[in-house]
């Protein structure tokens, strides 16, 4: 179990404080019993997922990580272009939508996984999307992002995406100055995500609608803390995938 991080939870408000992991699993090409053991020791109430298996076989294999994780699928996969949302049986949901991106010749096809869930009396929007390599795809994508969050009507926005840049680029800058970055908020654990192996970048990232969110014109999210677990076994990190997770706890308020 990853250290001092609070526990999921209902509160008699009707609030709720939710685990959200968001992780690159490059296809789960690398070591599946680490992966599984890195989610499961999160205890995460979604799972935000970029590079979920997209050809041969993607629903078995998105189906056989939720059941090693205790979770189900929620939505995405190869009809999101690899983005996955898996979830707890603590979420309610509302409505799910994959949504394709435009797709620029010569370059990968991209796409986000989106949902309406609600825990407790807290309803929230959820985004899983992976950012293009090339820098101005990459911008006008984050664009879009925001676009389909705010599209997906909820009172509160919760969006994981492997950015493909670091704090300061033009793609990540534009979603931190509209939605908080978790880890700048709240920072936990630790921050570089990539390579798993020597981590030295950080460009995985949890974003959420802002506490008084103009985007929203309502109180949203509280980030209880972010960032890469510690306390978990290195070798199962570093093995699971090319990529560390971002694991955060946040606190939704009640509302419609």
């Amino acid at each position: 179990m990853p250290d001092a991080l609070p526990r999921s939870r209902t509160e008699p408000d009707g609030s709720a404080v939710i685990r959200v992991l968001g992780y690159n699993v490059r296809s789960m090409r690398d070591d599946e019993e680490a992966l599984a053991r890195v989610i499961r020791a999160c205890a995460p109430d979604l799972v935000l997922i970029q590079e979920a298996p997209r050809f041969f076989r993607w629903r078995k294999h998105a189906a056989r990580l939720a059941a090693k994780t205790d979770l189900v699928v929620l939505g995405g996969g190869a009809t999101a272009a690899g983005p996955l949302l898996l979830c707890s049986l603590r979420a309610f949901v509302e409505r799910t939508e994959d949504v394709l991106l435009p797709l620029t010749p010569g370059l990968h096809r991209r796409g986000f996984a989106t949902a309406v869930v609600r825990f407790g009396a807290a309803r929230v929007g959820v985004v899983s999307a992976h950012l293009s390599l090339d820098a101005t795809e990459r911008a006008a994508q984050a664009e879009l992002l925001l676009e389909r969050a705010a599209a997906l009507d909820a009172p509160h926005v919760i969006a994981a995406a492997d950015v493909n840049e670091a704090p300061g680029g033009p793609a990540f800058t534009r979603l931190s100055d509209t939605l908080q970055d978790c880890w700048t908020t709240a920072p936990w654990g630790g921050a570089d995500t990539f390579p798993s192996a020597a981590p030295s970048r950080r460009i995985d990232a949890v974003f959420a609608s802002l506490r008084i969110d103009a985007l929203f014109a309502s109180p949203s999210v509280e980030v209880l803390a972010c960032g890469v677990p510690t306390g978990l076994p290195t070798t199962d990190l570093r093995t699971a995938t090319d990529h560390l997770p971002v694991l955060a706890a946040v606190r939704l308020g009640a509302g419609a």
